[in-house]
């Protein structure tokens, strides 16, 4: 799979693949209030992420296969209820026409499959929304409309200066499809009573 940036081998404790980031109240930019990011990658050439808890605007899973001819719009009624409910996901402010199913470690496509962490993947190619679609896909997976991403040293820098929060949390809350809610549920995952952050939390 071919990522926004090469995804260079490095020590796993360096960096923050497979966990989120938490925009904190003060973060001075309306596309990622209250936003919960998934690090896919993150090296010395920059970081990739997904927002997964924003749901994309009046968009559904089916008819994005429609769109992309993965199914004809008369076949639409026979998708497996699974396929039907994916989530689809406002991923991030880059490349947002550009779609990354993050799903569970059950599928695996050969040079398009990027293992984030054992339990979770992503795969940017249309290969795996067809097999969404014929009940082949993964059990579980989201589907998100751009990216968010970092240059060298930018997220780092964000989190020394409290823009984010970082998080290791499992995959039931990454794929849990009340979307609302996880921003706060992951938050008291960490000890954090949301209502007692402000603006100016961590603030000179």
């Amino acid at each position: 799979m071919k990522l926004p940036f090469r995804h260079a081998l490095k020590p796993a404790s360096d960096y923050l693949d497979g966990q989120v980031l938490l925009a904190m109240p003060g973060i001075g930019d309306s596309r990622f209030v209250r936003t919960v990011i998934y690090i896919c990658a993150h090296s010395s050439e920059g970081a990739m992420g997904l927002v997964i808890n924003k749901p994309a605007p009046r968009t559904s899973f089916s008819d994005l296969l429609v769109q992309l001819n993965v199914v004809d719009e008369k076949e639409v009624i026979r998708l497996p209820a699974q396929a039907g409910g994916t989530p689809v996901l406002r991923g991030g402010p880059v490349e947002t026409g550009r779609g990354f199913v993050l799903h569970s470690g059950d599928f695996y496509a050969d040079n398009s499959t990027l293992t984030v962490t054992g339990d979770i993947c992503l795969t940017a190619t249309i290969d795996i929304l067809r097999a969404i679609a014929r009940g082949a896909g993964p059990e579980r997976a989201m589907l998100a409309l751009g990216y968010a991403s970092w240059t060298p040293g930018q997220l780092e820098s964000e989190i020394l200066a409290n823009v984010w929060l970082c998080a290791e949390v499992d995959d039931k809350l990454i794929f849990d499809t009340d979307l609302p809610g996880k921003y706060d549920r992951a938050m008291r995952r960490i000890g954090i009573d949301p209502a007692r952050l402000s603006a100016q939390a961590g603030r000179a």
